[in-house]
């Protein structure tokens, strides 16, 4: 599967954001699509990410669960990522990328070796 992500921008604090992630390949449904994110001199976290099953299963990671609402819309191959009530912590590289079958989250956390594909970064910068 082939990823391509968009949508960062730089935006106030308590301002929102929307990341676009388009699937392409064969057997897109097959794969769950996560968003991760790299902050300058962090090591790389999972955000969000939803199956591609009937139900669509999701998983938000506790930092963001409330603020940020991931989406898929099948039909598209698209994933979002809706952001809102941005903070400064949110600032960084985002990706999204696939894995075969689900999320893959343990311990409320989604592990990230077990993603192969992914797209290129985009940025989110949130200022005070």
């Amino acid at each position: 599967v082939q990823l391509q992500a968009s949508g960062g921008g730089s935006v106030q604090s308590g301002g929102s954001l929307k990341l676009s992630c388009v699937a392409s390949g064969r057997n897109v449904r097959a794969y769950s699509i996560g968003w991760f994110r790299q902050g300058s001199g962090d090591m790389r976290e999972g955000v969000a990410c939803a199956t591609g099953r009937a139900g669509d299963d999701t998983f938000h990671a506790p930092s963001v669960k409330g603020r940020f609402t991931i989406s898929r819309d099948n039909a598209k191959n698209t994933v979002t990522l809706q952001m809102n009530r941005l903070q400064r912590d949110d600032t960084g590289v985002y990706y999204c990328a696939g894995t075969i079958g689900d999320c893959s989250v343990v311990n409320d956390q989604i592990y990230l070796d077990d993603y192969d594909y992914w797209g290129q970064g985009t940025q989110v910068t949130v200022s005070s």
